[in-house]
C-alpha cells in the first residue's frame, strides 16, 4: 500500500459539515477510526498509485499545475483536516468541481500520449517510478484517467463537492 490516491463525492450537506467541522473528514474517508472491526468504505475513486504519473501527463509538471484548471484535478483543491501522513485531504467544492469537469471532458486523451516519457518521468521523480516507453503503460493511466473523469462528472452533475486524499 501506501501513497494511493482516493476520492469521494459529498452532498450538500457533507460538504457542508466538512466545512463546520475539518474532523468529519476522517470519518467520510475512513469510516469509524475508533472501531478496530469497522472496515473502511470503498472510495467512490481510487487511482491507486497512477496519480502521480496521471498529474504528470496532464501538466508536465512533477508538482506544478501548469495552465488552467486540468493541473488542479489532483493535487488542487483545498487542504482541509488532519495530515494523514501524505499530507491533508483537498476539498473542492462544487463550482470547481464543475470547472474540472468541463475542462476534463475537452481533454483530448491522445494528445497526452506525446507528454509520456518514461526517462522524463524517472528524471522527474514521477512516483512510484518503474515507468517504461511500454504503450500498455499509457493505456493503463488511460483507464485510470476516464475513471477521474467520470468521478468528477458525476460529481458535477449531482452538484457534489469532492475529497481527494494520498493515503
Amino acid at each position: 500500500m501506501g501513497m494511493e490516491l482516493i476520492g469521494r463525492r459529498l452532498s450538500s450537506d457533507e460538504w457542508r459539515a466538512v466545512l463546520n467541522d475539518p474532523e468529519a473528514v476522517g470519518a467520510l474517508l475512513y469510516g469509524d477510526l475508533d472501531d478496530d472491526d469497522a472496515e473502511m468504505p470503498d472510495p467512490e475513486l481510487d487511482l491507486g498509485k497512477s496519480w502521480h504519473a496521471l498529474h504528470y501527463l496532464l501538466t508536465g509538471s512533477a508538482w506544478g499545475f501548469g495552465d488552467g484548471v486540468v493541473g488542479a484535478v489532483i493535487l488542487g483543491g483545498v487542504e482541509i483536516g488532519e495530515d494523514g501522513g501524505y499530507g491533508p485531504a483537498r476539498l473542492f467544492g462544487p463550482e470547481a468541481v464543475r470547472a474540472v469537469a468541463t475542462e476534463l471532458d475537452a481533454l483530448d486523451v491522445e494528445s497526452l500520449r506525446t507528454r509520456y516519457d518514461a526517462d522524463a518521468m524517472a528524471n522527474a521523480e514521477i512516483y512510484p517510478g518503474g515507468c517504461t516507453n511500454d504503450g500498455a503503460e499509457f493505456d493503463d493511466l488511460v483507464v485510470h484517467l476516464v475513471e477521474l473523469r467520470q468521478f468528477y462528472r458525476t460529481a458535477a452533475d449531482n452538484d457534489q463537492a469532492v475529497l481527494l486524499a494520498v493515503t
